[in-house]
């Protein structure tokens, strides 16, 4: 491995994670520098010094393995989990080093898990780093690297492959090198749209500014304890409808939309298939809000059915109604659209609506194939024929994002979770989704939860939001190295 080429790369990342600091601290001298200024300051000064440390004493160098890129790529995550914390441990409050360590996972994974049974009891510079590690972690630690990495450097087409998931490159209609731009560009723009959308609205610029953030991350967290159900305002209900479904869409398509004038890049069969599933979620929770009687016209009902649904497949974990207490038909709902989610490409978590569509369709010829031995058939999405070698990648994904989730809900019981907390949570956790059930609910928070429990979802959302493969492969490098040093 090149420990220059890493170094550097890593500390980009944590520069970044700095930046945000330093505004976190321009919030707080706003607001008359309030108690979380001085956390603020010796987590920017670390985060800085650590960051900026390779680029004094390490030469500048270009070449990069393949080991290379997926040690940058993990070691980037991990280490702006690491350092994301410091603010919150040197602030203190509820913040012991395990709850400061899983409100940093849920925020760079965009999650949307918290610790926090008082949210709005944090101060203002507090809850802007808290948002701020969505925006980061929406965007990718690791494509902010990208954006400063020259545009001809063969580390940006090596680190673009690995970061932006397999299953979404179709989209975007443009080289390896141009990719990392056309997703800031739409990302970017989403951020903007919606902070003028949510202050127009009636939201104060800094309550617009970190919902902007988590929406266009598609992550949750939110300034106010009611979460978006807060502000009462069915204007703002609607714009955080309008920008979660958005988020959830392939950026290509979107960017190809706008290039192009045309809807034609986004009404193909992965969007209507997810469109789809959405509004049938969305009917099965109206009906049954509506059957409960938690609201008085089957109106409001569906209104409140489409939010939460949008919520759940979309992987933000907004919400205006709480979840504690429902009937094992939502509880359903909430764990299909949880594992399912949205479409690749985009910021949501999961595994992706694509990759769901395939496994159907695939599903579908192997039954066709057992009818008609003779036919040959191939799996289309819309105009674009897969081959099998594109298929089985996807396929193996499912299995295996299977057996790690199984295995996080063994772990989770081992350690003493309550049953229902423990699956979905592991769910909620693995697909970053952020809310999961009872006390850890839409309305509640994981405080509650064993340390053990508290790192096991914490793993999760880290794997989820990488897509498992980069840590594996990290960690079959590390078994191979040891065997290599034992045998000598």
């Amino acid at each position: 491995m090149n420990v220059k080429t890493i170094s550097r790369n890593v500390g980009y990342a944590l520069l970044v994670s700095a930046l945000f600091m330093f505004l976190s601290i321009l919030v707080s001298l706003g607001n008359g520098n309030d108690s979380a200024l001085a956390a603020l300051i010796i987590s920017f000064t670390i985060t800085f010094t650590v960051g900026i440390f390779p680029f004094i004493f390490v030469r500048k160098a270009q070449n990069i393995t393949l080991k290379d890129g997926y040690v940058i790529v993990v070691l980037s995550w991990l280490l702006s989990f690491i350092f994301g914390m410091l603010p919150y441990v040197l602030w203190g409050g509820p913040f012991t080093i395990e709850n400061a360590w899983f409100e940093s996972v849920s925020g760079f994974t965009t999650s949307g898990a918290t610790i926090l049974d008082d949210i709005e009891a944090l101060p203002n510079s507090l809850l802007f780093w808290r948002s701020s590690t969505h925006f980061i972690g929406g965007l990718g630690v690791v494509v902010f690297l990208l954006l400063i990495i020259p545009q001809a450097s063969p580390i940006r087409m090596r680190l673009t492959s690995m970061e932006l998931s397999s299953v979404s490159k179709d989209g975007y209609s443009a080289r390896a090198n141009k990719t990392v731009f056309i997703f800031a560009y739409v990302y970017l723009a989403l951020f903007v749209v919606a902070f003028f959308s949510y202050w127009a609205a009636g939201m104060t610029a800094f309550d617009a500014v970190n919902h902007a953030f988590s929406v266009c991350s598609t992550g949750g967290f939110s300034t106010k304890a009611e979460s978006i159900g807060g502000f009462h305002s069915r204007l703002i209900e609607g714009l955080t409808m309008l920008f979660m479904f958005t988020s959830s869409i392939h950026f290509g398509s979107i960017f190809l939309m706008f290039a192009r004038r045309s809807l034609k890049p986004v009404i193909n069969p992965v969007v209507k298939f997810y469109v789809s599933y959405v509004l049938a979620f969305s009917l099965i929770m109206a009906v049954s809000f509506y059957n409960r009687g938690e609201f008085s016209t089957f109106g409001d009902s569906l209104w409140s059915g489409l939010f939460t649904t949008l919520c759940f497949t979309t992987t933000t974990g907004f919400a205006t109604v709480d979840n504690a207490d429902w009937p094992l038909l939502l509880q359903f709902v909430m764990l299909l659209s949880g594992f399912v989610c949205a479409c690749a490409g985009s910021t949501s978590g999961g595994v992706k609506v694509d990759r769901i569509l395939v496994l159907f369709k695939s599903i579908r010829r192997q039954t066709l194939s057992i009818l008609h031995p003779n036919s040959v058939r191939e799996i289309r999405l819309g105009d674009h024929p897969l081959r099998d070698e594109e298929v089985r990648p996807m396929l193996f994904y499912l299995n295996l994002y299977v057996v790690i989730l199984v295995g996080s809900i063994f772990l989770a019981l081992l350690v003493g979770t309550d049953t229902a907390v423990g699956v979905t949570g592991s769910i909620a956790s693995l697909g970053n989704l952020g809310p999961a059930t009872g006390e850890c609910g839409t309305m509640g928070s994981f405080n509650c939860l064993p340390i053990a429990t508290k790192f096991i979802f914490s793993m999760d959302m880290f794997l989820g939001r990488v897509e498992i493969y980069p840590v594996l492969a990290v960690l079959a490098m590390l078994f191979d190295h040891k065997d290599r040093v034992r045998h000598g």
